[in-house]
C-alpha cells in the first residue's frame, strides 16, 4: 500500500479540527438553531410547543406575547430538516397543510423569507418572533434557545 501524499494528511487533520471546533463553514445536513428575539424570556422549548407554533395552532407566548414564526423558502435544506425534526413533516406535507387552512379561509402560513439573514433581522425586529437557521449563520444577537 502507498503512503498517502502528504497535502491529503494535511487536509484531513483540517477537516478533522474543524469538525471538532464546530468552525465548519456550511452543514450539507441542514442543522438548525432555534432563535427568538433577545427580550424573549423563553431558554428553552417542547418540540411540540414549537411545532404548535409554526403551525399557528398556539398562537401565544407563556407571557401573552403573539408568537411570529418565521420560515425559509421550501426548498431550503435546513427548513427540510428543521420540518422533519421538530413539525415531524416534509415540507411537502407543511405546504399541503398550509393550502387547505388557507383555500378555507382558516389561517395564513409563515412568512417565507428568502436567507437566513432575513430570518434573523426579523427576529431581531419582532419581540415575538421565533426562527431557524443554520449552525454557520451569524446570528447577531438573537437568543438560541433549545428544543427539548
Amino acid at each position: 500500500m502507498r503512503a498517502p501524499r502528504p497535502h491529503v494528511v494535511v487536509l484531513l487533520a483540517l477537516v478533522g479540527l474543524c469538525a471538532r471546533s464546530g468552525s465548519v463553514a456550511a452543514d450539507p445536513h441542514g442543522a438548525f438553531r432555534l432563535i427568538v428575539n433577545p427580550a424573549n424570556p423563553v431558554s428553552g422549548l417542547d418540540r411540540s410547543f414549537v411545532a404548535e407554533a409554526f403551525l399557528k395552532k398556539t398562537t401565544r407566548w407563556p407571557n401573552d406575547e403573539l408568537i411570529r414564526p418565521v420560515d425559509l423558502e421550501a426548498d431550503s435544506p435546513v427548513r427540510r430538516r428543521f420540518s422533519d425534526e421538530v413539525l415531524k413533516r416534509s415540507v411537502a406535507a407543511v405546504k399541503s397543510y398550509w393550502q387547505q387552512l388557507v383555500f378555507s379561509g382558516r389561517g395564513l402560513p409563515p412568512p417565507e423569507l428568502d436567507n437566513e439573514d432575513q430570518i434573523v433581522r426579523f427576529v431581531l425586529k419582532n419581540l415575538g418572533a421565533i426562527g431557524y437557521v443554520s449552525g454557520s449563520t451569524d446570528i447577531e444577537g438573537a437568543k438560541v434557545i433549545s428544543v427539548r
